[in-house]
């Protein structure tokens, strides 16, 4: 970049999109984790191959991979809110589920939503055999001894279903299958639009199917074809039943199992068996190296299996060890979502609250929405005042400043006098009293506030005009506050691990810190609530003022147009629709 310090040169926020960038070039692989199609950026899901449609990595990752392949840049998405799963399926008071993978997760199920996990035996005998794993030297004499297979059991009517751990690995072994005269049908998150289709008719004689993880979940392959074909059935199950080929292992032995039970349904025959390669991203990452090796050394050729239950046993404690860590992982991050959960129940809470305020001009009582915003006027003009008295003394006191910050959400020029009408007032009785003098100032701030917000009650008119301005002010300023406090967090969470470089805990001090981010951002709503409500109260007047000189009649003052529908252009004269004018 023809820079000497990064750091220094670009500042952290040419970091960021240089890191993206090489997390989006090094990390994220087209047809595996992503696909392009009608020169948009599609993410796949890892789990069940299918892709996710409207969903965007966010910081600028999804704009990064755009960039990486030359399609149209879109704006980068904003979070507007952020749950994780354990806490959105906590918000159930009843929580049970049925699927045929929960042993392998039964610590999970136990620690994270303190469910147990009970077996229940199958309708029929399971007569499925799930043989051990072949393992080869590399990638390519996998490949090849997996066409071989297929074509072995294709040419005596066993159907085969072979399972792909990517969009790639499905295409590549499709061309292969081409090369060597197989007839098959291919199924990823690319080609889905015939998937009933092609799933229905997995189980005919002879039928091959070349399919990502869609289809190893939920799916009831029929022997014979769908509808089945019984002379048809009694064939394939004579060969030997539906053929499971899986040409990897997947790091969570739950993907691998949905694949195998595909196979040997409701006591049908079949059987199961995974090709796997030392070059395959689980063998690498455990140490496959040195069994390589070996095999380099003993020049074992790469078309030519090991096949051994040791073996496989070996494969399986490695995907324990992944998925270990993964739930690891889990569980980290719900702790910190832990902490956040709180912030957004709170948050939540007045939103909800403010949404579900009536509209009923009859019921007795002050509106919610308006003691919510009183209350917001209260506590800033308690701040106005506390950041502006030091504790050495009313000596030092700014009143001038003081009356400066709380005219700024006045409606027009306001004459406070605090000097006057306060001080003076209390000099005899609290002269050296700093709270009893702080309490006089904010009291004499609020009153006139209050003043203040009956007038702009009066300007305008009309209650239910009034409570849906007091809603719409709430609501924007919370979400604008919200979401800059999700990102503030984000960015806390990212760097909270090097406190433990410091021998702190960097759950503890992250509980700290994100404390202090939730307490200023209370305060930024207050002060944006305050702020906008008499903002709004200033841009009435002068709405009133220029449609009155120009001869336009604004809503309110002509009962003609008292009502005007939602997308009517706004009788105040401003040019926009009502319900982004006046009707809000």
């Amino acid at each position: 970049l023809g820079v000497e310090n990064l750091y220094v040169a670009g500042g952290m926020r040419m970091v960021h999109h240089l890191e993206q960038a090489l997390r989006a070039h090094a990390l994220y692989k087209i047809d595996r984790d992503y696909v392009v199609k009608d020169g948009e950026v599609i993410i796949v899901d890892e789990f069940t191959g299918r892709l996710m449609i409207g969903r965007r990595y966010s910081e600028g990752l999804h704009q990064a991979i755009e960039a990486k392949e030359r399609v149209e840049i879109k704006r980068e998405s904003v979070t507007m809110a952020t749950i994780t799963f354990q806490n959105l399926f906590r918000l159930y008071t009843k929580l049970a589920g049925m699927t045929g993978t929960a042993v392998t997760e039964a610590e999970e199920f136990h620690k994270i939503y303190a469910l147990e996990v009970l077996t229940i035996p199958t309708n029929q005998k399971i007569c499925r055999m799930d043989e051990s794993d072949r393992v080869y030297k590399n990638q390519v004499g996998k490949f090849r001894a997996v066409v071989r297979e297929i074509q072995s059991r294709h040419e005596k009517g066993q159907p085969v279903l072979v399972g792909t751990v990517s969009i790639e690995k499905n295409e590549l072994l499709s061309e292969l299958l081409k090369q060597a005269g197989i007839q098959h049908n291919l199924l990823n998150a690319k080609n889905h639009e015939r998937e009933a289709e092609y799933i229905a008719q997995a189980g005919k004689k002879g039928a091959v199917t070349v399919a990502t993880n869609m289809a190893g979940r939920g799916v009831d392959i029929i022997l014979g074809g769908n509808p089945p074909n019984p002379a048809e059935a009694m064939e394939v199950k004579a060969a030997g039943g539906l053929h499971v080929l899986g040409t990897e292992r997947h790091e969570s032995r739950r993907i691998d199992n949905q694949l195998r039970g595909r196979s040997g349904r409701q006591g049908d025959p079949g059987s199961t068996q995974f090709y796997v390669s030392m070059e395959d991203d689980l063998m690498r990452i455990f140490g496959a190296e040195r069994m390589k090796k070996q095999m380099e050394f003993l020049r074992v050729p790469e078309d030519e299996a090991i096949e051994s239950g040791m073996l496989s046993k070996a494969i399986e404690s490695a995907q324990k060890k992944v998925e270990g860590h993964n739930f690891d992982i889990r569980k980290h991050l719900l702790e910190y979502d832990d902490v956040l959960n709180k912030h957004r129940g709170v948050i939540y809470t007045k939103r909800r609250d403010i949404l579900t305020v009536s509209h009923d001009p009859t019921i007795e009582g002050e509106r919610a929405t308006k003691t919510i915003i009183l209350a917001a006027i209260e506590k800033e003009m308690e701040q106005i005042v506390l950041s502006r008295t030091p504790e050495e003394g009313v000596d030092e006191w700014d009143i001038q400043e003081i009356e400066k910050a709380a005219g700024a959400y006045m409606l027009g020029d306001v004459q406070m006098n605090l000097s006057d009408s306060v001080l003076e007032k209390n000099t005899e009785e609290s002269e050296n009293d700093i709270v009893k003098q702080r309490t006089a100032f904010v009291n004499a701030l609020i009153s006139i506030a209050r003043e203040q917000y009956v007038r702009l009650e009066e300007k305008m008119g009309d209650s239910v005009q009034m409570l849906g301005l007091e809603k719409a002010v709430l609501l924007r300023s919370i979400d604008m506050l919200w979401v800059d406090h999700l990102e503030a967090i984000d960015h806390l969470r990212k760097g909270i691990g090097l406190q433990g470089y410091g021998q702190r805990d960097p759950l503890v001090e992250y509980k700290k810190q994100a404390y202090f981010l939730f307490q200023d951002m209370l305060i930024a709503i207050d002060r944006q609530i305050v702020s906008v409500i008499f903002r709004v109260g200033i841009s009435y007047d002068a709405v009133k003022e220029n449609s009155v000189s120009s001869g336009i009649v604004t809503a309110g003052l002509d009962a003609s147009t008292k009502n005007p529908g939602r997308n009517d252009p706004c009788p105040c004269g401003s040019g926009k629709k009502f319900k982004k004018c006046h009707g809000v």
